[in-house]
């Protein structure tokens, strides 16, 4: 039973944008702080963004000002807007609960900064 599924990834040159989603059950959705997660290659996965039930929002140091998280109860989607792509971002993009719950990982998606 999939129930996070994140799309939105791709290829993108250093300095642009991208717009993750992540499709969430309602059940998830609507009682769970949610948050961003990456994993890039030979490194542990780690918190990108958060986003409380409320709307408060937190980041990692490396990505404030160029990223945006953003909840829409409507659609039961989270968003990631990241822009000022770095080399660096390059990773497996998640969306979780905060904090995580291991059974809702899903298959993430991959975003590709090239310099």
């Amino acid at each position: 039973q999939v129930q996070l599924v994140e799309s939105g990834g791709g290829l993108v040159q250093a300095g642009g944008s991208l717009r993750l989603s992540c499709a969430a059950s309602g059940r998830i959705f609507s009682f769970n702080a949610m948050g961003w997660y990456r994993q890039a290659p030979g490194n542990q996965r780690e918190l990108v963004a958060s986003i409380t039930r409320g709307g408060r929002t937190n980041y990692a140091d490396f990505v404030k000002g160029r990223f945006t998280i953003s909840r829409d109860y409507a659609k039961n989607t989270v968003y990631l807007q990241m822009n000022s792509l770095k080399p660096e971002d390059t990773a497996v993009y998640y969306c979780n609960t905060d904090p995580v719950s291991f059974a809702y990982w899903g298959q993430g998606t991959q975003v590709t900064v090239s310099s």
